[in-house]
């Protein structure tokens, strides 16, 4: 059996960026769970976040997956006074993906405003869902901002300790 490819793959081959998937168990909904599996460290682990804005479209944040947002800090990345998490049955509806499934990869035809975490820039290449779960992709930082074009930005609160 062939291994699933999805729209975030095939929008990486579309542009010749180099990428290694990452197969696991999708009843795992903890990015710290995802790390073990797939035998990484979490802090190189990405999540992809849906934010509200209190008008406008959404956006996405894309955090270490054992951080939590600093909705401040993203509001003031966003240019924006507040923003919120957008619940998951708001973040499913807009995004047409599951949570623990949410790619800003998968979302680029609909050019959602992306920000990454400046804790990305302490790494050569993370990893970030494919667009479902079950499957993380390996990329270079710089390809994830170049083909999403996401800001970076301190996102996160105090970092905890992994569990």
């Amino acid at each position: 059996m062939q291994p699933l490819k999805t729209n975030a793959m095939r929008a990486l081959e579309q542009r010749r960026i180099p990428y290694t998937a990452y197969y696991y168990d999708a009843a795992l909904h903890s990015g710290i769970a995802v790390a073990q599996a797939i035998g990484v460290p979490p802090e190189q682990l990405f999540k992809t976040l849906v934010v509200q804005r209190e008008q406008g479209r959404p956006l996405l944040a894309i955090i270490p997956s054992h951080r939590e947002l600093d909705l401040k800090r993203m509001a003031a990345a966003a240019g924006e006074k507040r923003v919120r998490m957008a619940t998951q049955r708001e973040a499913e509806a807009l995004t047409g993906l599951q949570v623990g499934g949410i790619s800003a990869l998968a979302l680029l035809p609909k050019g959602w405003p992306v920000f990454l975490d400046a804790a990305a820039q302490h790494f050569e290449e993370l990893y970030v869902s494919a667009g479902q779960r079950g499957i993380n992709l390996r990329l270079r930082v710089a390809d994830l901002i170049a083909i999403t074009g996401a800001r970076l930005a301190a996102l996160t609160t105090a970092e905890r300790p992994a569990r």
